[in-house]
């Protein structure tokens, strides 16, 4: 049946006339360059993904495999739905329409090199010792590194927490940050880590970013997954570190039957003495609790709908979504309630992976910003089905915790605040969307 399927969908999404042949696709002319374009990123030596797609030797095995994979848009993992809410993103890896039809026309095939003169030079990667970020704005201005923790072979997951100084003497302004596991071992085991920013924060406390209940905490300066490695703030914007501060480290490990011992490490970027962005941005987790308490009340064999309201106290600009939940997650709906009644669906992921933490970034123009007052509503669905491929128990009762076979359902955003004026100055160009919610399937 699943055959069919995809061959049914397959031919819908060509919709090629049957008088009419279409061109030939090679590896060497079209797909190569879809692949490094789209792919490559992971799919090399040295990475965690399971196969390279750097050659036509490493790629050949693997076609029918990669042809179910797209057409069920599962790879590359970009989750968004297409069909509402905002669909411009500064890092969209997502496939076209051409790019898809292009993969299957080529598997359909036969999967054929062609010409070897046709393939584009190899791409070149830093190694793995080097930052991302570094081609943009060299090396870091100072790295921080967790204390080393080892992960036991055989354990029940563990959350390492010490705290790191930051090496400022004078107030600065940050214009990115960069996380990773210190060492490729260590990617095996860490789950996902945080640094929150501890520092006497009043501004902060203001406008409610403060997530954590610990007095003077500045929020969470970058949260590392599977998914998300970097934050770069937008020209005008930045975040602030004051002397006499710390990195709270909050990282999640999970054992995976080796002993691996590894740290997490921060790069970070800073703007230069004396330049100080117009805005600071807050790195903010909008939380989807139960409707009949503080906490998620999922029943066993049933999918749940949980939901959170946050009042934004100054207006604000949204800079991305990256929806957090667990194994049991499903899908998440970011939406603004503006003070006027009306709804602003900004961003729907329906189809939500576990194993890809994606962060969606807004481009420039397309951001949402939004006034004083907007009420920023996070509906989250969870399904603990058997129908749950990734369900380790269906028959579990299940509610909110830090354990992977727990769950949890946040929306961390970037959250620049803005004036009033700036406000009202955008909105004279801009007319506000106005959309509906949007349910999954």
């Amino acid at each position: 049946m699943f055959r069919f399927f995809v061959a049914g969908l397959s031919m819908g999404m060509l919709g090629m006339a049957a008088d009419a042949p279409a061109p030939s696709v090679t590896f060497a002319k079209e797909v190569s360059r879809i692949f490094q374009q789209k792919c490559n990123e992971c799919h090399r030596p040295g990475t965690a993904a399971p196969m390279s797609l750097e050659t036509y030797d490493a790629v050949r095995p693997w076609a029918r495999s990669i042809k179910q994979r797209v057409l069920m848009r599962q790879m590359p993992p970009w989750s968004i739905d297409k069909s509402v809410g905002i669909q411009e993103f500064s890092n969209d890896r997502s496939l076209t329409e051409d790019e898809l039809s292009t993969i299957v026309r080529w598997v359909d095939a036969g999967s054929p090199l062609g010409n070897p003169k046709d393939l584009p030079a190899p791409q070149k990667w830093s190694s793995d010792e080097g930052w991302q970020l570094a081609k943009q704005f060299g090396p870091p201005d100072f790295v921080l590194k967790s204390d080393p923790y080892t992960m036991p072979a055989q354990s029940q997951d563990q959350w390492w927490k010490p705290l790191a100084d930051v090496p400022v003497t004078e107030a600065r302004w940050v214009r990115a940050v960069e996380m990773r596991p210190g060492t490729a071992q260590g990617r095996k085991i860490t789950h996902h880590a945080l640094a929150h920013l501890v520092q006497d924060d009043p501004e902060a406390q203001r406008l409610g970013v403060d997530n954590d209940a610990a007095a003077g905490q500045g929020g969470v300066l970058m949260e590392w997954a599977v998914g998300k490695n970097f934050d770069i703030f937008r020209e005008g914007t930045g975040k602030l570190v004051m002397p006499g501060s710390h990195i709270w480290w909050d990282i999640h490990y999970h054992a995976v039957g080796e002993e691996i011992r590894d740290h997490v490490e921060l790069g970070v970027w800073l703007y230069p003495k004396g330049q100080e962005p117009k805005y600071r941005t807050y790195l903010t987790g909008f939380q989807a609790t139960s409707t009949v308490g503080a906490a998620l009340d999922i029943a066993p064999n049933s999918i749940s709908m949980s939901q959170g309201f946050h009042v934004l106290k100054q207006a604000a600009r949204l800079e991305n979504f990256q929806p957090h939940m667990h194994l049991r997650g499903k899908a998440m709906l970011l939406e603004a309630i503006l003070p006027d009644g009306t709804n602003q669906t900004i961003s729907y992921v329906g189809n939500f992976d576990f194993n890809w933490m994606t962060n969606y970034i807004y481009t420039d123009e397309a951001a949402p910003v939004l006034p004083k007052g907007t009420i920023i509503h996070v509906t989250a669905w969870h399904d603990n089905t058997a129908s749950n491929r990734g369900n380790p128990d269906p028959n579990q009762w299940v509610g909110w915790g830090d354990r992977t076979v727990d769950e949890m359902a946040h929306a961390w955003v970037n959250v620049t605040y803005i004036s009033d004026d700036d406000y009202q100055a955008w909105a004279a160009k801009h007319k506000p969307q106005r959309t509906g919610m949007r349910r999954p399937e």
